[in-house]
């Protein structure tokens, strides 16, 4: 087992032998991935939890969940690039070993501020982490291969983002030890440890060719241009949306516009850029950040408002909420594996477009389920909707990566993941609040159903919109297949 660590080749040819451990590097890779968004997607369900037992009110409450989002998205495009510097495997341990320790101080928390604390750090440890699994992958797996590895990205994201309030939901109501919501963080100290264990064992090391040097003015700017941008879209519903959050968003636009100018000045001048222009050439990346920041936002919107309405507007409990949401689970596997195993490889974004449509025929059969309940409506009228709504999105999300990703060059993977993923956030951000506003503003007459039926006609709108959208993409992944 000598080869465990040997620098996985930057360019690997067709005919050379694939690094023996790829497999179970991606494993490690994919199981951070989970644990991330499971950690962004729970803290909606543990809320009403962790208010009862140490307090803190509803504003305090909205920050456990908002610290880790902006920490998050505003460190990514820096994460990324870091593991190119320093070497992805050794950022990504680093990262990992972050994470987990604070997951475990977030489990023992003991006021709101501690709390909401250890949820920043984690943030900022995510950032740092979950940018190297795209570089990983890319250094480490043959071109013949690529299509199945950056294909599994998107089954594991859309199973972790509607899983997480399953998760959190059945942890809390069977109150393990008598921890309660704290299992819904303590959960990642076993799982982030055998994937610590594993990632030591089977990563390769990687780093870009070019000598990097960091950019500290692009690091200032981008952060301050991404926190204009996700703070008043996190804070704006739960206040009202006075006018300083649209004051914030207008600011961000000549910030980020400076930062554009300073990275072109870098490179014109030799120097390591933070973000490579030359992604922004490249259709394929530009076309997936547009597509992607749609469908985000109204997949995560989605799935925040469904959440609160099952335990808001019928009296749910955690436990049977998340039991209400694993037929769209089930339906997002179904559907990734249809897609990954017969459909993306043959028919490329058509996978993508087609997704799009059956998840918003789920989200009419949703509504119809809604309008045609004799009372509350149950689970079980639901499931059948939710496994359609879950087999789009399968086969939506299955190609999207491996396509965006597919013309990204090994030297600028690292920055193409930390933009890749920043986009998402952005996406997710934007959804949450407006998804949200117009829950809560139907919602406020005591309309639950209606509000929801709003949100699902919105995500729909959303969904097919970002499927529209795909004929920015290109046909195929790689054309000659």
């Amino acid at each position: 087992m000598s080869d465990l660590h040997t620098p996985a080749p930057a360019d690997p040819a067709l005919d050379a032998p694939p690094f023996r451990w790829r497999w179970l590097a991606l494993v490690a890779v994919l199981t951070a991935e989970i644990m991330d968004l499971l950690d962004a997607t729970v803290v909606a369900v543990a809320a009403p939890s962790i208010e009862n037992e140490i307090g803190g009110g509803s504003t305090m409450i909205q920050w456990i969940a908002a610290g880790y989002t902006l920490a998050y998205a505003v460190g990514l495009v820096t994460g990324g690039r870091l593991g190119d510097r320093y070497g992805r495997r050794r950022v990504f341990l680093i990262g990992l070993v972050g994470f987990v320790a604070t997951s475990a101080l977030c489990g023992l928390a003991v006021s709101p501020a501690m709390l909401v604390t250890c949820r920043i750090l984690q943030g900022l440890t995510g950032a740092v982490l979950i940018p190297q699994g795209f570089g990983i992958v890319k250094a480490t797996f043959p071109p013949r291969e690529l299509g199945a590895a950056f294909g599994s990205f998107g089954p594991a994201m859309g199973l972790a983002a509607v899983g997480g309030p399953i998760l959190a939901g059945a942890l809390i109501g069977w109150d393990v030890g008598g921890a309660g919501w704290r299992t819904v963080f303590l959960i990642n100290v076993p799982i982030g440890l055998a994937c610590l264990a594993l990632a030591w064992r089977v990563l390769p090391e990687s780093r870009s060719e070019t000598a990097l040097r960091l950019d500290p003015v692009g690091m200032l700017l981008v952060s301050a241009g991404l926190l204009l941008v996700i703070f008043p879209l996190v804070q704006g519903r739960e206040l009202g949306w006075p006018w300083w959050t649209f004051a914030l968003l207008a600011a961000a636009v000549p910030v980020l516009a400076l930062f554009g100018r300073h990275q072109i000045r870098r490179v014109r001048a030799g120097r390591s850029p933070l973000v490579e222009p030359a992604l922004l050439h490249n259709p394929a990346f530009r076309g997936g950040l547009v597509v992607g920041l749609v469908f985000f936002a109204g997949m995560t919107g989605l799935t925040l408002t469904i959440g609160l309405y099952l335990q808001i507007g019928l009296g749910y409990s955690p436990l049977r909420a998340g039991l209400a949401l694993a037929p769209w689970a089930f339906g997002v596997a179904a559907g990734a594996a249809l897609s990954g195993a017969v459909l993306a490889n043959r028919f490329g974004r058509a996978v993508i477009q087609a997704g799009a449509v059956v998840m918003a025929v789920g989200m009419v059969g949703v509504i119809a389920t809604l309008d045609l309940a004799d009372g509350p409506v149950t689970g079980w009228q639901l499931a059948p909707a939710l496994v359609v709504c879950g087999l789009g999105m399968g086969l939506l999300i299955a190609p999207f990566f491996d396509i965006v990703l597919a013309g990204v060059t090994l030297p600028m993977v690292g920055s193409a993941s930390g933009v890749l993923n920043a986009n998402q956030q952005l996406g997710a951000s934007a959804g949450v609040a407006v998804l949200g506003t117009v829950f809560f503003q139907v919602a406020a007459s005591g309309d639950f159903t209606g509000g929801m039926r709003a949100v699902l006609w919105s995500a729909a709108g959303a969904v097919l919109a970002a499927g529209a959208l795909a004929v920015l993409l290109p046909r195929r992944a790689r054309p000659e297949t």
